[in-house]
Parts: structure tokens; sequence; C-alpha cells
């Protein structure tokens, strides 16, 4: 028995009898139907058999579904900074989190595609509640954030989590992907929160804040989606936050989300891999002596890499011009591109609720918002 089993993906030598398990599921009919459309259920049953281990399942499935994906419901996906990093070294991917299911299944297939060593992925517990949803976060190299754990369980929850992630970085050579918040961001504003790096801090030992953060190889990536295939689903959360109140899910909204963001059209995608952190820790050290401060200035970094590498879509600045009431950045998409994002918009939500309107729109344009305190140049 290992601490980390509640939390682990499975080992290599247990992929086959968990693949087994679910082989005839109807979810994993429905997937497979999805991924092999002019094959039969005798095809992958038969490919099944010689899965054993999780880069089989990834490689010879998972990968394929992804591709499924974009060819459906998205017009391809482009990528960049990828070429700069070690394809021999292990990096934590901290992103910008915009889809529970595509945004560390994209980086995978960039990764697979650029030679690289898969990720493994954190998952919230709460979004796996369902068992054959647990057997193939497991089968995916997902690891589990223990979210639905009492509060008295969450420190060493934490702890664990924390030395599961360094554990994989810097003794078994693997990357890892997570979120650069819990949940995903429903307004386009794209933030690190703290905790997360207090989470990640508690591994460090004897080691000083910044040298263990520069143990882990930070990379910040930026994903960027022409169009978020859910941006209508997060609108009532959104709503209830601006009322103040406290916005409760139903019982099947994660799963519908995750297929919404899986079949949703999507456009265009961007996924940018940002420099590694190193001389910033560096120089983070030198400046603050309190961890809190070194804790901010970390968030601060990545977000200033996330934000200055997000591919700005002409969906984005059509919403800042939509919003407000200008056009300023008319010379960044045609008349026929404002057209089809006005009539996605009165489609998908009520329009004439104004409160409504302005939600969906700043959601698409706080990207060009964030991007214009760097006073850079916005077309990229």
């Amino acid at each position: 028995m290992s601490k980390f089993d509640d939390i682990r993906p499975y080992d290599d030598d247990e992929v086959n009898g968990a693949l087994q398990s679910v082989a005839r599921h109807p979810m994993m009919k429905a997937l497979m139907s999805f991924t092999f459309p002019n094959r039969d259920e005798d095809f992958w049953l038969e490919q099944f058999k010689n899965v054993h281990s999780i880069k089989d399942f990834q490689s010879q499935f998972i990968s394929q579904t992804v591709l499924q994906i974009l060819e459906r419901s998205s017009e391809g996906l482009t990528t960049s900074g990828f070429d700069q990093l070690d394809k021999n070294q292990s990096y934590l991917f901290i992103s910008n989190h915009r889809d529970i299911v595509l945004d560390t299944s994209l980086l995978n297939l960039a990764l697979l595609n650029g030679g690289f060593v898969m990720t493994s992925s954190a998952i919230g517990d709460n979004l796996v509640k369902k068992p054959f949803l647990h057997v193939l976060a497991k089968l995916n190299r997902n690891f589990l954030v223990q979210r639905s754990v009492s509060i008295r369980e969450q420190l060493d929850s934490s702890k664990t989590l924390s030395q599961y992630i360094h554990n994989l970085l810097t003794k078994e050579n693997r990357s890892v992907w997570m979120a650069q918040r819990e949940g995903r961001a429903k307004d386009g504003n794209d933030m690190t929160q703290q905790g997360v790096l207090k989470m990640l801090a508690m591994a460090a030992g004897d080691q000083t804040l910044t040298d263990f953060f520069k143990s882990l190889r930070i990379v910040p990536l930026s994903i960027s989606y022409e169009y978020d295939p859910t941006d209508s689903l997060k609108m009532p959360q959104l709503m209830a936050k601006s009322r103040n109140e406290v916005y409760v899910k139903n019982d099947n909204e994660d799963f519908t989300t995750m297929l919404s963001g899986v079949l949703g059209q999507k456009k265009r995608i961007h996924l940018h891999a940002g420099k590694v952190l190193n001389t910033e820790l560096d120089n983070i050290a030198n400046e603050f002596d309190n961890k809190n401060k070194q804790l901010q200035a970390i968030a601060q970094i990545i977000d200033d890499s996330i934000i200055q590498n997000y591919k700005l879509w002409p969906t984005k600045y059509i919403a800042y011009d939509l919003l407000h009431k200008t056009d300023q950045f008319a010379d960044r998409y045609t008349e026929e591109e404002k057209q089809l994002f006005i009539r996605r918009l009165e489609m998908r939500i009520d329009s004439f609720d104004s409160a409504l309107k302005e939600s969906f729109l700043a959601m698409y344009a706080n990207p060009v918002i964030n991007k214009m305190k760097y006073q850079q140049d916005l077309s990229s």
C-alpha cells in the first residue's frame, strides 16, 4: 500500500484489467463509436486486449478521440513555445482553465506529437463520481484532487497531493498539468490562486520557497479557444455571483459541461508554452523575505506569462467593441466574423437581458482588457 493509492492513476500492470472492466460499458461504447465512427464494437474490443500501459491507451485511443473532437468541433489546434522545452525533462505546466476535459487533453496531444512525455494531470474528485468516469480518469493518468473531504482532512489531503506532485516531477521525471485555480475561469479573468501555490509548497521541506519552485520547472501554459463551447453554461453562476447569491450546481451539471466542452464548437484553438520560470524566482528571492509576499510574486509572474502569451482571436476583440460600444479593434475582425459572433450570442442567451448580455461579452472581452494592461501589441 502506498500513501498515494487514494489519488494516483493506475499502474501499468493494472491497466488492462481496469480497461476490460469497462470495455462493454455503454459510455465506453459511445466514446469508441465517436472515436472510430467507421468501426464496429469488435474492433476496439479486440484492440483493448493489447493495451498494457497508460501510454498504450492514450496514444492508441484517447489521442484519436481528441483528433476526432478537433475534426468535428474546431477549425484546428496550433501551438507555440514547445520547441523551447527539453524532451527529456519533466515540467509542471500551470495553465489557465477553460474546459474540464479538453485543456489537459489538448496539451497531451501536443506533447505526444512533439515527442514529449505526456503529463499526469490533476482532476477534482467531484468530477469523477460516476464509476465509469473514475476508471477513465485513472486510465488517462489523472490524479485526484480530493475536494469532498472534511475540513479536518483537508490539510493532510493537501500535503499528500503536494508530495505526490513533487514525486512525479523529481523522482519519476513525469510532467504534470494543473490549473492555476480551482475550477474554470468563468469570466475570462485568468488569475493564479495563491492557495494552489501554497499546496505545492507543502513538499518544500528544508528548501527555500524559491529554490523549491525552481526545482519544479514551472511552465505557464496559455490556452485560448476562439469560441468557448461552455460559454452559455457559465452564465447562471456568473449572474448569481453578481447578485451576491450562492450558486448550487445541479446533480448532472459537471457531466453536461464535459459533454458540451467536447462536442461544442470551438473554432480555432491555440496553446502557448511559456518559458520555464527560473531567473524570475531568483529575483523574487532577492526582493522579498516574507513567504506570503514571495507566493504573491510567483502567482503574478505566472499570470503575466499566461496573459501576455494568450492568443487573442477575433471573437475577443468583437466582444470588447460590443461591450464598450466602440470600433477600437475593428481592424482585427471582419464584418462577417462580427455578425457570426452576434448570432451566436443571440442563440445562446437572452440578449434582451442587459446584465446577462454584459456578462457574456465580458467573458470574451476580459482577456483583451487584461492584455492591454501590459501596453503591448495586441495582435498576438
